[in-house]
């Protein structure tokens, strides 16, 4: 029975994903694989690689930085996320990432992307994330202030809009033990999109568009079935503990420390249950196999 870590996307929200994942850091976890959503995938990169501290470190320190996330980029280049700054100057030299590391992990790092063609989610496995760096971004390329990423004969956007929370397809995977980790608080139902502006930008993607139309639902039904698995023990859930008052293009270096701390807290209420969680669930497993 593998181990997973599912986490959702939200753009600057995603920040309480990095406090979360630090703390498991701090408490040494490991899971046999890694599937993340937009910034659930960025995030979840610097899991996978070790690197405590990182996430919260660049954004504070480049948040409000025109190359990093401005409209000054959406302007000048079709993305609000500057791609040489975010996915090539940041990692490669202004804040390096431990490449090496995360291509020797053995635990399995999937991005999830939106294929707009077929309207249907792609779950991308990145075992080189310097040669693969595209499927990361593609996975974190919002709609309407993002180019379409081209790659290996797709054409892709945010993950987040076919398949916001994948634990199903996670599980379908074999990660059938699974730890996710929210970006909304108990309660949140996502409401409907205004479509206007979809099927006038997408309108050679109606695939696409549908997908967009069907989010709220899909999104709502997925939670359902979340919180089903979890009352049945199945999964384990970390969410918010209360509504993350941040705007998904936040660039105020106190607010992202805010959430990130709620994260952080979050996790470290949540962490005795989690390993007694884990340890029930490796009991189990261990009896089903000597039966």
């Amino acid at each position: 029975m593998k181990t997973g870590l599912v986490l959702e996307g939200g753009g600057m929200r995603g920040i309480y994903t990095a406090g979360v994942l630090d703390v498991f850091l701090d408490q040494n976890m490991m899971f046999d694989g890694v599937i993340g959503v937009s910034a659930g995938a960025i995030h979840g990169c610097s899991f996978v690689s070790r690197q405590k501290g990182r996430s919260i470190r660049y954004y504070k320190k480049y948040c409000q930085d025109k190359r990093f996330m401005s409209f000054r980029n959406l302007f000048l280049t079709g993305d609000i996320a500057g791609e040489q700054f975010c996915y090539h100057d940041l990692p490669e030299k202004l804040d390096p990432y431990d490449y090496k590391t995360f291509n020797e992990s053995k635990t399995e790092f999937y991005v999830t992307c939106s294929n707009l063609e077929t309207g249907k989610a792609e779950y991308l496995r990145i075992t080189d994330m310097k040669k693969q760096i595209d499927f990361m971004r593609a996975s974190a390329s919002l709609p309407y202030v993002s180019r379409i990423v081209e790659k290996d004969g797709m054409k892709l956007l945010d993950g987040g809009c076919c398949d916001s929370i994948p634990v199903e397809a996670f599980r379908k995977m074999g990660f059938l033990k699974s730890v996710v980790v929210l970006t909304r608080h108990k309660g949140y139902v996502k409401e409907p999109e205004q479509m206007a502006m979809a099927k006038v930008y997408y309108h050679k993607y109606p695939e696409f568009v549908r997908a967009l139309e069907n989010r709220h639902l899909v999104y709502n039904e997925t939670v359902r079935e979340i919180e089903k698995l979890e009352a049945e023990g199945e999964i384990f859930v970390v969410r918010p503990s209360r509504e993350l008052t941040i705007g998904r293009t936040e660039s105020d270096p106190a607010k992202l420390q805010e959430v990130y701390d709620i994260g952080r807290r979050d996790a470290l209420c949540r962490m005795r249950d989690l390993k007694l969680w884990l340890e029930k669930n490796d009991s189990a497993h261990m009896e089903k196999k000597s039966e």
